[in-house]
């Protein structure tokens, strides 16, 4: 018996290891992608038009929060709890796309009603809609639930690299701006179509039409996380809106270096999502045990994100160089005052899936909005300001804040149910 249960253990450290490399890899063929295409970008329409169409790609991807509706992280449990059920996991996929197809058919209604505001840069926003439709077929959150996410890793390569070429054949001037995230959009989208049809006929998945009552119970139990990811989303990027708003000459600085901060959350993500599987478990097994390794997991990564935030730090100006082909002065002390942002967000994206797993959404949704609320006063505030401290310490104050919401929250009594 004692030789069954630690071989169980080992096949369970071997998945979380498995999970954490693939999706690391995943992350660094991303890195990869951001190195040649801000370069390629950056070098076709300046530092200045990278900024509007950052600022259209934070468009895209908060819209794409929104379709999402909760579902990359709720679908992960969902699929996990039901991999050896074929009924249920084929409902939870079912449900999982109807939900995201019925709020990409509202966000096109919306689009269209943008169009008579007469917006300056609504050429960008419309041609950025593939990154919106890419996140209705995005079926990474079935592959981490199921523990198997190689030949996801794979698809995404193969479309970082065509989509590299693609930007380097296409994108030759300024006019050609925006095209970048149509190019970025419209490779995912073809790739995750084809995912979803790999995971349909490799688990033998089958159409369940969605009840009205499943439909409306997604709706209210992921409202909260959706308005979550939402929150978590503008906490950083509604300073883009509003230095776009704002005409501030930071604004291309800034969307370089929030880029280069934005991978390294990605990748401290990845990490969470790598162990989520694995999270789920210890939970159910024992609360205390949870405990001892959310613990020990959170100061693993801030100590090594740490590091990476002194590297960032040290090699800021050949970083900038490296991304937009100039010693760009405002971009090297943006860089250097936001690199310790993804030590801040170590601490507490294990804080959020702590949270997750006791599913004290509700309270996720009532920090999120305070803190949307104070990022947004803020942002609008430094608008017009060309002073890269303030900017650039935005970052770090709305993350600060978040940490220490998050830490009052799992350390504040609560009833889990």
């Amino acid at each position: 018996m004692k030789r069954l249960i630690s071989s169980y253990k080992k096949l369970r450290a071997t998945n979380v290891l498995s999970n954490f490399f693939n999706l690391s890899s995943i992350q660094l063929s991303n890195l990869l992608l951001l190195f040649i295409t801000l370069r390629i970008i950056t070098a076709s329409v300046g530092l200045e038009g990278f900024g509007i169409v950052m600022a259209a790609y934070q468009f895209a991807t908060l819209a794409g929060t929104v379709i999402n509706y909760g579902t990359g992280q709720s679908g992960v449990r969902d699929t996990a709890y039901h991999v050896n059920d074929l009924p249920k996991l084929s409902a939870v996929f079912c449900n999982t796309l109807w939900i995201r197809g019925i709020i990409f058919v509202l966000f096109l209604i919306g689009l269209f009603v943008l169009y008579w505001f007469h917006i300056s840069s609504y050429g960008f926003i419309l041609l950025s809609t593939p990154i919106v439709l890419a996140e209705v077929f995005n079926p990474l959150c079935f592959f981490i639930g199921i523990e198997k996410i190689k030949i996801y890793n794979i698809y995404n390569l193969v479309v970082n690299i065509i989509a590299v070429a693609a930007m380097f054949i296409l994108i030759k001037k300024p006019d050609d701006a925006p095209w970048v995230n149509f190019i970025l959009g419209i490779g995912n989208v073809i790739t995750y179509t084809f995912l979803l049809v790999y995971l349909i006929r490799r688990f033998k998945l089958f159409y369940i039409r969605p009840s009205n009552a499943n439909l409306l119970l997604i709706t209210r139990t992921n409202f909260y996380l959706t308005v979550n990811n939402i929150s978590a989303h503008l906490q950083q990027s509604v300073i883009i809106f509003a230095l776009t708003w704002g005409g501030s000459e930071l604004l291309g600085a800034y969307s370089l270096c929030y880029r280069v901060i934005s991978q390294c959350r990605n990748l401290i993500n990845t990490v969470a999502n790598a162990f989520y599987p694995k999270a789920v478990q210890l939970y159910k097994e024992s609360l205390d045990r949870w405990i001892i390794y959310r613990r020990k997991t959170k100061y693993l990564l801030a100590g090594v994100f740490f590091a990476g935030a002194i590297t960032i730090f040290v090699l800021a100006d050949f970083i900038v160089y490296i991304l937009s082909g100039e010693h760009n002065t405002n971009s090297i002390r943006l860089l250097r005052v936001m690199a310790f942002v993804p030590v801040i967000s170590a601490f507490n994206v294990i804080n959020i899936l702590d949270l997750l797993l006791k599913n004290n959404t509700v309270y996720l949704f009532r920090i999120s909005t305070i803190l949307l609320f104070i990022a947004s006063a803020l942002a609008f505030l430094l608008s017009d300001s060309n002073n890269y401290l303030y900017i650039g310490g935005f970052t770090i104050f709305v993350e600060s804040v978040a940490l220490l919401f998050s830490e009052y929250l799992i350390k504040k009594p609560v009833n889990h149910g």
